[in-house]
């Protein structure tokens, strides 16, 4: 009985804390493996010395532009004294997940919403050491601090989503805009090429051509271009072309009045027709009111 209550086993991953009469002694901490201990002096604490993974609750809180979320996040700490961890705390876990509520709670209010959907990780990195300086005293280290989700309002994801819209939308004009501008430039350049030399645009009618015919439509429309006049215009000589229509052949058309010239006198002027004035037409003339009521009267006596 007297080796069973003063041996203990203290595993790989645990540190034993001897109190013997109640004081911790210096340099009492054991190792794992097989502890002896005195029947009736001592008592055997055990630390347990892994990475404790503790989750934080979700917090509401509201952020520094006046948006309502809710965050929730996980700590991974683990004990670097277990003396201090058996003596200065009476609950440490308890106590870490206090502190971090809390320390999560005040990191929500000093930040924007976007801070807390894009710049995580830098808003982790300032609770763990919200978190880590305090709980150094106790034994404990803060390894790291993860904020999981920040849950949004209805109304805030409506907003957010119709402007993630309106900037999709605004960088598919832009690109469309630019593609338009390219676009008139390469045409531009491939308007004085075709006007330095005619005969690309006859080439370019002939390919539209083949591929409007490979088709095989029954109907087949070919424009005829301008350009294409004016190349057959300037090779055409000029004896064999044929007179215009709007070419003036002659010389101009005399004006209505002579001018003398040296070979006789100037012809006689020729009076101009006198206009007869148009008659007027005559409008009917409108008999009396009495007259017109005794004609209806004689007309009923006779009837």
């Amino acid at each position: 009985m007297i080796v069973g209550t003063s041996t203990r086993v203290v595993r790989q991953y645990e540190r034993g804390v001897v109190f013997r009469f109640g004081r911790v002694e210096p340099g009492t901490t054991r190792a794992p493996g097989i502890v002896l201990l005195w029947p009736i002096a001592d008592r055997l604490t055990k630390v347990n010395m892994q990475i404790v993974t503790l989750p934080v609750p979700a917090q509401d809180g509201i952020t520094r532009d006046n948006v309502t979320v809710r965050v929730d996040a996980v700590i991974y700490f683990r004990v670097i004294d277990p003396v201090r961890v058996a003596v200065d705390v009476q609950d440490y876990m308890s106590a870490v997940g206090q502190l971090a509520q809390t320390s999560l709670r005040s990191i929500i209010g000093k930040s924007d919403l976007d801070d807390l959907l894009s710049n995580r990780e830098k808003l982790n990195q300032g609770l763990e050491l919200m978190i880590d300086t305090p709980v150094m005293d106790w034994g404990l280290h803060i390894d790291r601090v993860e904020i999981k989700d920040v849950s949004l309002p209805e109304s805030m994801k409506r907003s957010m989503s119709r402007q993630a819209e309106a900037e999709r939308e605004r960088r598919a004009r832009i690109i469309t805009a630019d593609g338009e501008r390219q676009a008139a430039a390469m045409l531009s350049e491939a308007a004085e090429t075709m006007a330095d030399h005619p005969a690309s645009l006859q080439l370019r009618l002939l390919e539209t051509v083949v591929e409007v015919a490979a088709e095989k439509n029954s109907t087949l429309v070919l424009p005829f271009p301008v350009e294409l006049l004016r190349f057959l215009e300037r090779i055409t000589p000029s004896e064999g072309r044929p007179p215009d229509a709007t070419t003036r052949i002659g010389p101009p058309p005399a004006r209505h009045r002579a001018v003398p010239g040296p070979a006789g006198p100037p012809a006689p002027r020729r009076a101009a027709p006198r206009m007869r004035p148009r008659p007027r037409p005559r409008t009917p003339r409108r008999a009396p009111v009495g007259a017109t009521r005794a004609r209806r009267r004689r007309s009923r006596d006779h009837q």
